[in-house]
């Protein structure tokens, strides 16, 4: 799961309310607070939360324009995507407290082992967390992992990175315009909605649809997000989602999450047999990425109601601190209390719970780590942070016009 430090998109003319540069976009925080819960209550099955798909969509959109507005501002200032360091950046954030949960879900697989549907052992699961291939196990061993099973979209995520930075590093390097990258980029969008629908195939029970876990036929909320940010890079598309577009877009898309999520979660009006529904996967669930792109667009384009909301501070923290902990642990957490706790306020209780071990984990795992993470970091990034917001967008904009100066001379 990508951070969410970044330079805010600026309007030629910023307004002084504008976020400084450099600055948390603390709505993107809070945005993954709610994607979190959802997912957790999906898991503790707690009624009207059938809709953890949708958690995990805005989680992809939320990497897909997060680690392509990083590349891109790496770039824009240094002239150059490092993708050894990218990578390196990448295990610092992500794989410390996945190697901790991994072995203390062995450890403990006499208790937990047998949690949920499961059909390894425990290092057989192990190995697969390890190595990123959850979604290969699903979609074509159909082989599920228990504890281990919320680390198939981290797999989806990991397989992004590994292809997705060095395409477009390269075609950056070559000259291609951001803008003709965009259309690339919502051309594979509409091309993976397609292969989900017309790939699709019942599956057995009541197990998810293969197709869900490609990492081509689902590839499209990452894709989305990384559209938005090169978006964003043209001056058009800033002075857009700037003006007062940017607040209905805010309003659009967070009220589209909220109404899909509903939608799912209540089987009186979607019906039980969803799954069974090609359109679920090639139109509704993009559909939640559509609605999670256009918030992002307005939050963090100006400032919104929506973004003010998603934006307080114990909700930023939780999500920026303690949401990635959270995926990784609550399955443990479920395994080892669901025998000792009934009911709907169990379930609570194991939620609970489950915050705890994550908070901590994320003091005692994940907090170092990030500490080693920002020495692979450009160099122009912490000067940035140090500087006050109209200089650091002034030094951008000069670094940027003579990368784009370069270019052009390249060109003739």
């Amino acid at each position: 799961m990508a951070t969410t430090t970044l330079t805010q998109p600026a309007t030629t003319n910023p307004k002084p309310t504008q976020p400084k540069a450099g600055a948390r976009v603390l709505p993107l925080d809070g945005l993954r607070t709610l994607a979190i819960i959802g997912v957790v209550l999906y898991h503790l099955h707690v009624p009207g939360f059938s809709g953890g798909f949708v958690g995990v969509n805005v989680f992809f959109v939320l990497s897909g324009y997060l680690i392509t507005s990083l590349l891109l501002k790496e770039q824009r200032q240094t002239g150059t995507i490092r993708l050894g360091r990218f990578w390196v950046r990448r295990v610092l954030r992500l794989y410390p407290t996945l190697l901790v949960v991994v072995l203390a879900a062995v450890t403990l697989w006499p208790l937990v082992g047998d949690y949920t549907y499961n059909d390894l052992d425990a290092w057989p699961a192990a190995f697969v967390a390890l190595t990123y291939t959850g979604n290969f196990a699903r979609a074509y061993a159909h082989l599920s992992q228990g504890v281990f099973a919320p680390g198939w979209s981290l797999a989806m995520e990991e397989q992004f990175y590994l292809v997705w930075p060095p395409i477009l590093s390269f075609l950056l390097w070559k000259g291609f315009r951001r803008r003709s990258l965009a259309w690339f980029g919502a051309a594979a969008v509409v091309a993976s909605c397609a292969l989900a629908f017309f790939l699709y195939a019942t599956p057995k029970g009541i197990a998810t649809p293969d197709i869900y876990f490609s990492p081509v036929a689902n590839v499209a909320p990452l894709m989305m997000g990384c559209v938005l940010a090169l978006a964003l890079t043209h001056e058009r598309a800033r002075a857009f989602f700037a003006g007062r577009i940017g607040s209905t877009s805010a309003w659009v898309g967070f009220v589209g999450i909220v109404l899909i999520a509903i939608l799912i979660g209540n089987s009186r009006l979607i019906g039980d047999d969803w799954k069974n529904e090609p359109s679920f996967f090639g139109l509704v669930l993009p559909a939640v990425g559509l609605a999670t792109t256009l918030l992002i667009a307005g939050v963090v384009s100006r400032p919104t109601l929506v973004g003010s909301f998603l934006g307080v501070r114990p909700l930023a923290w939780f999500g920026r601190n303690v949401s990635y902990s959270l995926y990784l642990w609550h399955m443990i957490v479920m395994a080892l209390l669901d025998p000792f706790v009934a009911g709907l306020t169990g379930k609570f209780v194991m939620l609970g719970a489950a915050m705890l071990v994550a908070v901590g984990s994320h003091f005692v795992i994940e907090k170092p780590f990030l500490t080693i993470k920002k020495r692979f970091e450009p160099s122009s990034w912490s000067v940035e942070r140090k500087m006050p917001a109209e200089q650091a967008l002034t030094l951008e904009a000069k670094q940027e016009s003579t990368n784009q100066t370069s270019v052009q001379s390249l060109k003739v």
